[in-house]
This record gives structure tokens, C-alpha cells and sequence, in this order.
């Protein structure tokens, strides 16, 4: 979030003021852009590293994030993140020339080993992914929020913003993940790599709408987030789920605009960096004010640099996933930076520096070439192409400049020299140029990335065991090569037999269970439910009522008795007549040994998972067998 110390608007008082004091940042930052206060005459890069943590024998997330804190309190660069099972670095800004890059690769790569040899000692391991696999819903409820007043004032701030009843998440991929959740802490799920450019404000407008045309490409070569809750959906879903987790609108019977907190934007910037800021205020609410005791304008007139606390902290609750960042240099001078927030983590250290290699040769080589993008295509193509990218990927097709139709690695391949030209011209070593820009030529003549490597490997992992085990492996196999540090374009597919420890005694229910079911009513024919049963091979049919609630169940075994005691009669036979009114049930929370024995004692083949008395799931000894078998087989 950036300021660190924000605390939740208590009364109208308190918002008057910080709002006064935003106004007033405004106006600061206005006369310092017009009397040229700003460094100039240099271009830094930088980085933050979001990350995962997780259990080393169960591959969940680890909730050890302030423990791992307490440990390293003597590391100025470590942050806490939203949830326990995150953590965050900040890797140190450097001047854009020379061996920049591999001098990023490196202090990247010693912070996050400075990280896991202390999180060896809580049996944790890092993990660098736009979104966690092996994730469940549970692991967002807002008892995982990092325990800090800023996190706690963000939460409750949304919270008082929606106006629905609770946060929706409708993602349409290969699967379809349609689920309510009663917190924003879904955010929580989504880990990047940000990249930082210093840019003049001369610049800034050029540079900020080139950012704005890239953004699709770049994603399409990146993307890395392919899988939510064991559901195949866009390519890089953490643009779906970040926009949604954080979305407080609802639908209504007119056609009234709301923007969304995080966007892409609505159109070119024109004039200045001033129009991002002032369209944010002017269209999204402050959530979260500051104990601000500047007064920016009297510094002004003081000939002092302000620090902007106000506009910084209302800038952190806008997400616009190219972020316009005002900051102040050790020399006193203040700066603006483009902070690329598209970049996922992962899926190694190497990736994430080639991306931002990429990205930043390209911004400058395209601002050498090109004097005015918005001459070159319309905004509306940028914004498609970046929605394009997020759901799929490299093999999206984009519209680009003077509406050529254009796949994204044949564009991702134009674009090479033009970042290698970029980064030639900043005097980048040639030795990184080659490196780095070698791994994103490598992904585009193989048509993969980290999206496409994580879907094959779990299109086949499911296809010979669980769901669970599945996201367990790809977990497990992304820790194993991002230690080897080899590029994505590189790995292998993973097989089930790849995790010698997996130990599903931990499983809960809803980690397990099935929850593609056919359903009958009890209105229904018998006859129905038995060609049912036939057609898709299966051995139990939950009956639900019209508003999802359970009310029975009709297995095999009483279907073949019904038919043997009934072979000569012509009477119409409904479900009601043969379902078992009040099945044994469980929860999604209770743990898989517990079901077992549940099945055990009472002699069931299978337990309909409620919540409450609605039907969400169905676990039966068909998905024991399955671990069962994969178990004996390692023996």
C-alpha cells in the first residue's frame, strides 16, 4: 500500500480534512511539474517481489508470514502483504544502463534465499506464482489477514463501499469458477513482479500511453496465472481476480457508468500525469485517510519538497495496472515513475528479469521510434488487447498499429529488436541484452509460457489422479525448477509419481469432493434417474429441491431393487418413493478421515457435502480408490 501508517475515515470531519489536504497535494504537485522541481536528467529501474509461502509437506499456503518478519526485523527490504502467507521485497532502484539487469537477477535472487533459509526454520518454502494452485477458498477468510491497522482499515473500508450483500468472482476459462465470497482478502490470491521506470515529466504523458499499448503483448509472453481453486480459467486470471475481489459494484435496472478500483483506464493520457490523479479522485471515494502533518503547499512556498502523503495514500487504493508513482530521490529532488503492475510472479527469478528487460527495452526503443502512439492506434485497441492477453495468453490475436491483425508472438517477435534497440541505447551490457532477451525469443518460437506450461501439466495430471494431488504436483514441481532457476520454456510435464510424500490424510472435504453433479428432484420418474445414472456411469444422485437444498439421495443399489420388484408393474414410480430422506451428510470443513470413518460406520458408499442444508459437493469411495491406488503404487 505504500504510506504505512492510513487508518479507516471515522467521521466527516476527518474526511473534510483529508480531503483538503489531497486538494492540496494536487496543487503542489501542479506547481512543482510547471517550474520543472523534478529530476531529470537521469532513468532509473526497480522492483518489488510479491510472493507465496508455502507448508514443504502439504504445499498449502504457510500462515508464517509475521513470524518469518520477527525473524528478519534487522532486513529493511522484507514488507508484510495482505495476508499471513505472503511477503514482499523491494529490490534497490539502479540507473537503466549497464549490467542492471543481471545485478536485479542477482540481489533478487540472494533476498529470496535469505528469505527461505529463515523460513526453513517453520518448514516453509517460497513460492513465485501469479496465483497459488494448491489455494482454496478457506484460506481467504479474513482470520488470514495480516494483522496490521492498514490492512484491517482497507478491508473495512471496501466493506462499507459495497453495495451488493458480498464480493462475486465469474470467471469463464476452460472451466467456470462462479462463487460469493464475504471479504475482499480474495486480492490476497494475486502475487507480481512490479517493474519501476523513472520517467521525466517531460516524458511522461509519451511514455505512460506507450505503457498502455504494451501492455497486452507483454502480458501475452508473461502470463502465469492459469489455475484458481483447481479451475482452468484465463491464461493470467489475476486480472479477473484482482478486478473482481475489489469490485463493490452491483447490477442494476439502469445503464449508470461505475468504474471499477481497478482498471486499465478509460482512455490516452493527454496533458500531464495530473490527469490520472485527478480522474481518481474524482471518480472513486477516499477509503482510507492519513495522519498527515505536512502542509504541501506552505512547504512550496517554502521552497521544500513535499512528500504528497495524502495523494500517495489515496493513490494505493486505485489500482490501475499501469500505476503513475510520485517519489523523492536520496538527493532530494522528487521524480515520477510508471510502475508496471501486469508482470505476474514467477515462474523464476530469471523470467521475471527477462520480462522486465523486455518491457523496459521496449518502452524506450518504442519512444525512440514512435512521437506520439495515440497516431498510431486507438485506445480502445489497447484496452482489447490487454483483456485479450489476460485470458489468452500467447494465443491471443491483437490489433496494433494501424489496425494490422496480428498474433501475439508474431508480435512479441517484432517488438524484440525494438527492446533490444531500447536497451542498446540506454547502453545495457550486451551480455544481458542476450539473456534475457534470448528467454522471451525462446517462449515465442515455442508458443509457451508459464500459463500454458501450468495447463498441460494439469490437464494431464487430472486425467490419472485427484484434484488435490494434481495441484500438489505442479506445486511441488514449480519449487524444484524455480530452485534450479531454468526458464519456463525449458521445464518438463510433471507426473502424479513426481511427489513421493504427498499425504492426503490432511485433506478437508472440500479439498476432495465433486462438485460437477447431476442432481434429480424428487418429482422426477424413476426411470429418469436410472438412464441418468447409466448415461454418465455413476452410482449415487443427490435430490435437491428448487433452491439447491438437499432433500434426499437415490443410489444404484435402489434403483436395481425397485426394477426387480417392479419389473411387471406399469405404475408411474417417482423419486420420492425410493430416495433416502435424510442421508448422512458432512461438511465442506470436515476432514477426509473423518468422512471415511463416517462411511465406515454407517456402511455408505457416499456422503452429499452441505452447507447448511444446501447441496455443494458429493465425496463417495470412487475418489478414495483414486489415492488409494496412486499410494500403492509408490510402495
Amino acid at each position: 500500500m505504500g504510506e504505512q501508517r492510513v487508518s479507516l475515515v471515522n467521521d466527516q470531519k476527518q474526511m473534510q480534512k483529508f480531503v483538503k489536504s489531497l486538494l492540496n497535494d494536487v496543487s503542489a504537485l501542479e506547481y512543482m511539474l510547471e517550474n520543472d522541481w523534478f529530476e531529470s536528467d537521469i532513468t532509473r529501474i526497480g522492483a518489488e517481489q510479491e510472493m507465496v509461502m508455502v507448508n514443504k509437506n502439504t504445499f498449502k499456503p504457510a500462515l508464517v508470514a509475521m513470524d518469518a518478519l520477527a525473524k528478519m526485523e534487522h532486513y529493511p527490504w522484507l514488507e508484510t502483504e495482505l495476508a499471513k502467507f505472503n511477503l514482499e521485497t523491494n529490490i534497490e532502484p539502479r540507473i537503466f544502463t549497464g549490467n542492471c539487469f543481471s545485478l536485479l537477477e542477482e540481489e533478487n535472487a540472494w533476498k529470496l534465499d535469505r528469505i527461505q533459509e529463515v523460513l526453513d526454520e517453520l518448514d516453509a518454502q517460497i513460492v513465485l506464482t501469479g496465483i497459488l494452485p494448491t489455494l482454496r477458498k478457506y484460506h481467504l477468510d479474513m482470520e488470514n489477514l495480516t494483522p496490521k491497522k492498514r490492512y484491517y482499515a482497507l478491508m473495512e473500508a471496501l466493506h462499507s463501499q459495497l453495495i451488493g450483500h458480498a464480493f462475486e468472482l465469474r470467471i469463464l476459462g476452460i472451466d467456470e469458477l462462479l462463487v460469493k465470497h464475504d471479504s475482499p482478502l480474495l486480492e490476497a490470491s494475486n502475487t507480481s513482479f512490479q517493474v519501476h521506470l523513472q520517467v521525466a515529466p517531460r516524458d511522461f504523458v509519451k511514455y505512460y500511453n506507450i505503457a498502455q499499448a504494451l501492455a497486452g503483448p507483454m502480458m501475452a509472453i508473461a502470463a502465469n496465472s492459469p489455475i484458481v481453486f483447481g479451475k482452468r480459467l484465463w491464461h493470467e486470471t489475476r486480472i479477473a481476480l484482482f478486478q473482481q475481489s475489489l469490485d463493490t459494484r452491483t447490477t442494476h435496472d439502469h445503464m449508470r457508468e461505475r468504474s471499477p478500483r481497478v482498471s486499465f483506464g478509460r482512455d490516452w493520457l493527454h496533458e500531464s500525469i495530473l490527469e490520472i490523479y485527478r480522474e481518481d479522485i474524482a471518480r472513486f471515494r477516499v477509503l482510507l485517510s492519513s495522519d498527515v502533518e505536512e502542509d504541501s503547499l506552505a512547504m512550496i512556498k517554502n521552497g521544500q519538497v513535499p512528500k504528497l502523503r495524502s495523494l500517495q495514500v489515496h493513490n494505493s487504493t486505485v489500482y490501475r495496472w499501469n500505476r503513475p508513482c510520485y517519489g523523492i530521490s536520496e538527493n532530494g529532488k522528487p521524480h515520477l515513475r510508471i510502475e508496471n503492475r501486469i508482470l505476474p510472479s514467477g515462474p523464476t527469478v530469471v523470467d521475471e528479469v527477462a520480462n522486465a528487460c523486455f518491457w523496459l527495452g521496449a518502452m524506450t526503443g518504442m519512444a525512440d521510434q514512435v512521437d506520439d502512439i495515440r497516431k498510431y492506434m486507438a485506445f480502445v485497441d489497447a484496452r482489447d488487447n490487454f483483456d485479450k492477453a489476460a485470458k489468452f495468453g500467447v494465443d491471443s490475436k491483437f490489433t496494433w498499429f494501424h489496425d494490422e491483425k496480428i498474433s501475439a508472438v508474431d508480435l512479441v517477435k517484432e517488438l524484440i529488436p525494438v527492446s533490444r534497440k531500447g536497451l542498446e541505447s540506454r547502453n545495457v551490457d550486451a551480455r544481458d541484452i542476450d539473456k534475457y532477451l534470448s528467454i522471451i525469443e525462446a517462449r515465442a518460437v515455442k508458443h509457451t509460457n508459464g500459463a500454458r506450461w501450468l495447463l498441460r501439466s494439469y490437464t494431464k495430471l487430472i486425467d490419472t489422479t485427484n484434484t488435490d494431488e494434481a495441484l500438489s504436483v505442479l506445486t511441488a514441481s514449480m519449487i524444484k525448477n524455480q530452485k534450479s532457476n531454468v526458464p519456463v520454456h525449458e521445464w518438463e510435464l510433471p507426473s502424479a509419481s513426481d511427489l513421493k510424500m504427498y499425504k492426503p490424510s490432511h485433506l478437508l472435504v472440500s479439498e476432495f469432493m465433486l462438485t460437477d453433479l447431476y442432481t434429480v428432484q424428487k418429482d422426477d420418474i424413476v426411470d429418469l434417474v436410472a438412464e441418468l445414472m447409466d448415461w454418465n456411469t455413476i452410482r449415487y444422485t443427490p435430490v435437491e429441491d428448487t433452491k439447491g437444498r438437499l432433500v434426499g439421495l437415490v443410489t444404484a443399489r435402489l434403483i436395481l431393487r425397485h426394477l426387480l420388484r417392479n419389473k411387471n408393474s406399469k405404475k408411474t414410480t417417482l423419486v420420492s418413493d425410493i430416495m433416502i430422506k435424510n442421508p448422512y451428510t458432512v461438511t465442506q470443513d470436515t476432514n477426509i478421515l473423518e468422512a471415511m470413518r463416517i462411511m465406515r460406520e454407517h456402511k455408505v458408499g457416499c456422503l452429499p457435502v452441505v452447507n447448511g442444508d444446501e447441496l455443494v459437493g458429493l465425496i463417495s469411495e470412487s475418489e478414495f480408490l483414486k489415492i488409494t491406488a496412486r499410494l500403492i503404487e509408490r510402495m
